[in-house]
């Protein structure tokens, strides 16, 4: 299949295919939670009774004469609307309802670069500042994000690597210098709920992390830091991490203030990507790994 086929090919979209994913992209603790269910259906009622009939209400009055939602929908580029739509519906128990939507926007010809850009990620730093807000618990937001993730697996076709489960391993380090690591214990109990294996270096120089990227296979390492100051020492321990880690193709993320005020600065330290949140770096991460197979096949 050559480069234009395969980039424009859509994965089957099933019930069965999603749920066989679950042990993978959800660790099986969140489902011990005895009210997971119930919390489940009552987001699903919520966006039911109250998102959908509002969203309507808002289309009619906007545009009186207005064609079927589904025709606006697909003449649009994601909106802010479309990803509190998103949102919502992986909050609640219809994945399908996600997949066929992304599925939707791809058929219009979108990139998954473009769906995840201006639709996955922010629906996933959405859940984060809905999480923030105290308007869903860490078990709502772990399986809304791990969902999002499967969404961006299966549409990279990432989900059918052979030991998928032991793959998708983080190395997560804090800066040299840097000496704030709640923001780093976040992130790593959102990459552990959504399924991910986590190693997490709190202290260390620039050489001893490169060194443990060396002697370990990670598919993706995730970098923060407190403050400007960092900026230096983040810039060449991520060159050390490139020039010496047992995996050439591994994705770097970072995360930070200052990232989150300017994003394209992780570009200059030589990073791939940031996150402004946890629930938004779980995505990220994936998205990293996907990239990461693209290159090494």
């Amino acid at each position: 299949m050559g480069q234009t086929a395969r980039a424009l090919a859509i994965p089957t979209i099933d019930r069965q295919s999603l749920h066989r994913l679950e042990t993978l992209f959800i660790v099986p603790d969140i489902y011990r939670r005895d009210d997971v269910a119930e919390r489940q259906a009552k987001l699903a009622r919520i966006v039911s009774n109250e998102i959908v009939p509002r969203l309507l209400k808002l289309h009619a009055q906007v545009v009186p004469a207005a064609p079927p939602i589904t025709v606006v929908i697909e003449a649009l580029v994601p909106t802010s609307a479309d990803i509190t739509g998103l949102a919502d519906i992986v909050l609640g128990s219809d994945l399908e309802a996600a997949a066929a939507y992304v599925l939707m926007m791809r058929e219009r010809g979108l990139s998954m670069e473009t769906l995840f850009v201006e639709l996955l990620e922010p629906a996933a730093r959405l859940l984060g500042e809905m999480w923030d807000r105290d308007d869903c618990d860490f078990i709502d937001v772990t399986l809304g994000v791990a969902r999002l993730q499967k969404l961006l697996a299966v549409f990279n076709e990432t989900h059918v690597l052979p030991g998928l489960d032991t793959h998708r391993t983080v190395l997560m380090a804090m800066t040299p210098g840097d000496q704030h690591f709640f923001g780093i214990a976040m992130v790593e109990r959102f990459l552990t709920a959504a399924g991910w294996q986590v190693r997490t270096e709190l202290e260390g120089t620039s050489e001893s992390i490169a060194d443990v990227a060396k002697q370990n296979w990670f598919a993706v390492v995730g970098l923060t830091a407190g403050s400007e100051r960092q900026l230096e020492s983040m810039r060449t321990t991520i060159a050390q991490i490139r020039r010496e880690s047992r995996n050439q193709a591994i994705g770097v993320m970072v995360g930070g203030p200052m990232f989150t005020a300017n994003p394209e600065l992780a570009r200059d330290v030589g990073a791939d990507g940031t996150a402004p949140n946890a629930p938004a770096a779980v995505l990220v991460a994936q998205k990293l790994f996907d990239l990461g197979h693209r290159q090494r096949v």
